[in-house]
This record gives C-alpha cells, structure tokens and sequence, in this order.
C-alpha cells in the first residue's frame, strides 16, 4: 500500500498541473467575480435564497467538472507513453514493481486523486466567490451564497460524482491507457480515429448507429439517466430559466442522488468490465514494450 502510495505521488512530481490547472481556474474565477459586474436579473418574481445559492454554486462546480474531465482524459493517454518517451520505463522496469502496479496507480491518480485536487479547489473559490459576491453585489445576492445546507450538498454531490464517473468512465479510462502504452506518438489522432472508423464502417456497409448511439449513451445520455433522478426540477428551473420548470421549493440533491439505481444499471457493470479488459490489456502491452 505504501509503495503505490508513492507511485501516486509520483505521478504528481511529474504531472504538476494535475494540482495547478484547479489552481489556475479557481484564480480566474475570483478575478471575474472580483472585477466583473456581479448581478442577477431575473424577469418575474424573485427567486428564493436556496435556488439562487444553488444555482451559482452548481455554476462554478460545472466549470470545474469539464476542466477535469478534458485534463484527466489528457493525463491517462499520455501517462505510459511518457514513460516510454523518456526512458524511464527502464529505470521502474529495473525497481521491484510490477507493470500492474504502475498502471493502476496512474489510473487511480486519472480517476479519483486528480478529481479530489480539483474538488479541493472548486471549494476554497466558492468560499472566496461568495465573500466577494456578498460584499460587492445586492445584499439579497450576497445572502444567497452563505447557506450551510447548499454547501453541505455541494460536498455530496462532488464527491457522489467521482465515485461514479470512476466506474462509469472505465473502459474510457482503459481505452486511453491501451492507446498510451502502445503507440510511440500521436496518441490523440490514434485515440480517436479507431472510434471513428467503426462509424464510418457502420453507416457505410449496415446503415445503422448501433455504435454512435452506444458512445453516445456512455458519454452524453446514459450517465445522468443512471446516477440521477429526474431534473426537470433543479435548482435551475426554481429560478424560472427558459427550458426548466418552475418549482416553488426546489428539490436537495438527496433527492436526486440515485445511488442504487446506478448499481442495479447494466451498463455500469458492462462499461466496468469492458475497462477492466483494457486495463489488463494495457498492462500486457506495458510489460512487453521495455523500449521506446
């Protein structure tokens, strides 16, 4: 244990930016809302503290969200091949770890250790968000920010988020590592051109979409459908916004968490043993590939 614990640290002595990208986004953050004109205009009634703190909150966590998703699916398909790239796959080769190890620690750090600095991060700028909102904006604005309830759901909807986005996005994860241990350059081209090849394929001899429709519900429709409930009714449409509906006490995100609903779904467990195969498959191709 203590030995992948310092593969993992490892990893972010060489990937810095796994712990400065958050850094860097949450410092934009409180410069735009330092300098930036900080109001709400909202047509009709107006909407209530919870739904406007919610509302924001959920805003500036989003942003986050795609910052990590775009840096971890960069860092997992160029972990193994830097390896290879500067030779220092013969010095770990030469260390008394396995490949499996090494790999399931730069899984572990793609999948839940980077996702955590940028949880950390995501928290310190809302509290510095919220104190600059509510000392420059309208008091009812400001008041808006500073609920304990809104912050303690903040904290279970991110951490809910990586624990299931790590089992949903695994043979994703595993893909990226396949692509990373075996191809010597352009691993972005060599990632996405098998995918769109079988599409192609697809449509030009069957006519049909069974693989888009499929890449399409593990990456766009078929996770909010597994881990979430309904959210017609969000915070966002207590606010009344165009396309949501308005509710008058907008739902907690315990309401929304669909924990077991995600377990029971089949294609959690088929996704999870399609990446199991790809990791294993990453690690063979690691194990046989000792040069550049």
């Amino acid at each position: 244990m203590i030995r992948f614990l310092w593969l993992i640290r490892r990893e972010l002595w060489e990937y810095r930016a796994a712990w400065i990208l958050p850094s860097v986004t949450g410092g934009l953050l409180v410069l735009a809302a330092s300098f930036g004109h900080v109001d709400v205009d909202v047509a009709g009634a107006r909407p209530g503290p919870d739904a406007l703190g919610g509302a924001v909150l959920f805003g500036f966590g989003v942003v986050f969200l795609f910052v990590m998703l775009a840096y971890s699916s960069w860092y997992l398909l160029d972990c193994l091949n830097a390896d290879r790239r500067d030779r220092s796959i013969l010095f770990w080769k030469a260390l008394p770890i396995g490949d499996a190890q090494s790999v399931l620690a730069k899984l572990a750090t793609g999948l839940i250790v980077v996702p955590l600095f940028y949880f950390a991060a995501a928290d310190v700028t809302t509290l510095a968000i919220a104190f600059i909102v509510s000392l420059r904006a309208r008091a009812w604005i400001g008041s808006a920010m500073w609920h304990p309830g809104q912050w303690l759901q903040l904290q279970a909807l991110w951490l809910y988020l990586i624990a299931t986005l790590a089992v949903w996005l695994l043979p994703v994860a595993g893909w990226l590592l396949l692509v990373s241990a075996s191809v010597r350059r352009a691993t972005v081209l060599w990632a996405l051109l098998p995918p769109l090849a079988a599409l192609w394929t697809e449509r030009a001899l069957l006519g049909t979409h069974w693989i888009g429709r499929l890449l399409a519900s593990r990456f766009v429709s078929g996770y909010p459908v597994a881990a979430f409930h309904d959210l017609s009714g969000s915070l966002l449409g207590a606010l009344g916004l165009p396309g949501t509906s308005r509710s008058a006490t907008p739902p907690s995100v315990w309401t929304v968490l669909a924990p077991l609903r995600f377990v029971e779904t089949p294609a959690t467990w088929l996704g999870a043993a399609v990446g199991a195969v790809l990791i294993a498959a990453a690690i063979r191709v690691r194990a046989r590939h000792a040069d550049p």
